[in-house]
């Protein structure tokens, strides 16, 4: 198929998302209201809040609506003066049907609808080196698109082994500056003080070591386009030079006087919500609008388990050798599982099945017994292998806690001593329902 076409489907037959109505009870902003289909949508004073509030006593980041099967989860992101429901502040609630919310000297209704929006989907099953059938995936790959033709920054979120590299590739590869430069930093796996060097470059001198003038990354990727990966872990230090060059478009070598002109396009990506970070104050708020000019949400695999006999087809058809037959069988029982590192876990197990020669199978226990004393595997990168472990562990650990409390939320939450909402997020992520353990 082209990889530059997008359809809509027949009415009946195309994806939708459901539309949430925020209406403006009582408030300097009484009477706005809207219908949104964002996922998730945020509110507050922000402008780059789906739903934007002028009231002074509401944060630029405030709360955040988001679907889930437990019903419509609203947040509050760390807010100055709180959100509240019923005259009781909340950090976190599931409900259904209509809500009275208040944030500071505002009052809100919101109404999940019955109507939905309908969602553009791409005809085809792959862009670039990410691979989906589902409509899911061919939903991204139809906003993946639509990003590619414009020289916007775009912030791509996602959980880890998502393919968040991938798709800045795929939107570099389709985009004007495809016979540019890409560039690509890593701002998680680089020491705090290589960090300002790698990106701005430096002077020869500039400090102990630096033996030879250095442009850096801004400068490299002039003409191009340049991926910041693991943008969350930029330490704060250096946010404001990183602003810097997204306003004017220069970059300032450590140790240098001039500015350099750099005509870059900016891709950022991170497994974090930014939204939480720049309420608690761990991200800057400007640089945070800065960076999510659009963003592009990864699903994680368990969102789109109809698409694992196509990857695992993909996959397969990149080893070297004769390929080994699944089946159908082996298939849904891989379908079944929840994937906590997504498809590079799917990608790993598949290699290792073919290099075995046996039927492939999720090794969910091993990486718990790792982090006791067994070994570990130094052929996967370190971070790889270590979000493997902590997501194994959270899967294992919820588990047992839910059949532990006969699936009683409250006492499940106590019993670990976490907040009752994150236990909810970590029962959505990994697939686990609490009635199992009644």
């Amino acid at each position: 198929m082209s990889t530059g076409t997008r359809v809509l489907l027949d009415k009946k037959d195309r994806p939708t998302v459901q539309q949430i109505r925020v209406e403006v009870r009582r408030g300097p902003d009484k009477g706005k209201d809207a219908d949104l289909g964002d996922e998730p949508i945020r509110i507050g004073t922000s402008p780059g809040c789906q739903f934007s509030l002028t009231d002074p006593t509401v944060s630029g980041i405030h709360a955040e609506l988001s679907r889930t099967r437990h019903g419509v989860l609203i947040r509050d992101l760390g807010s100055t003066n709180g959100t509240f429901i019923d005259d009781r502040r909340v950090q976190g609630v599931f409900v259904e049907g209509q809500t009275n919310v208040r944030l500071g000297n505002t009052e809100l209704r919101m109404t999940p609808l019955s109507k939905a929006s309908p969602v553009e989907i791409a005809a085809d099953d792959r862009v670039g080196e990410l691979v989906g059938s589902s409509m899911t995936m061919r939903a991204v790959f139809a906003r993946l698109k639509r990003l590619a033709a414009s020289d916007s920054t775009v912030l791509v979120t996602g959980e880890t082994g998502t393919g968040k590299e991938l798709a800045a590739g795929a939107i570099r590869d389709l985009s004007k500056r495809r016979s540019g430069p890409l560039v690509v930093v890593d701002c998680g796996a680089l020491p705090a003080n290589l960090i300002e060097s790698e990106l701005f470059g430096h002077e020869r001198g500039a400090f102990t070591g630096a033996e030879r003038t250095r442009p850096g990354a801004f400068e490299r990727a002039s003409g191009g386009t340049i991926f910041l990966d693991e943008i969350g872990e930029l330490p704060l230090t250096l946010q404001p030079a990183l602003l810097g060059i997204l306003e004017r478009r220069e970059s300032r070598r450590v140790g240098g006087q001039q500015p350099i002109a750099v005509d870059v396009r900016v891709i950022t990506a991170t497994n974090r919500n930014l939204a939480e970070e720049v309420s608690r104050g761990a991200f800057r708020a400007d640089l945070y609008y800065r960076l999510a000019v659009v963003e592009l949400r990864l699903p994680p695999l368990r969102e789109h388990p109809d698409d694992i006999p196509l990857l695992v087809e993909h996959f397969l058809g990149q080893l070297p050798g004769e390929r080994p037959t699944i089946s159908a069988a082996t298939l849904e029982q891989l379908r079944s599982y929840a994937w906590p590192g997504n498809v590079r876990e799917l990608k790993n197990v598949i290699e290792r099945a073919a290099l075995l020669a046996e039927a492939p199978q999720p090794r969910a226990s091993e990486p718990v017994a790792a982090t006791a004393g067994g070994s570990a595997d130094i052929e996967v990168p370190f971070k790889e292998q270590k979000n493997s472990v902590v997501a194994a562990f959270e899967r294992a650990y919820v588990q047992q806690l839910i059949t532990a409390t006969s699936g009683n939320i409250a006492a499940a939450a106590r019993k670990a001593r976490i907040d009752r909402m994150y236990l909810y997020k970590l029962l959505d992520r990994y697939q686990i329902d609490p009635n199992a353990g009644r």
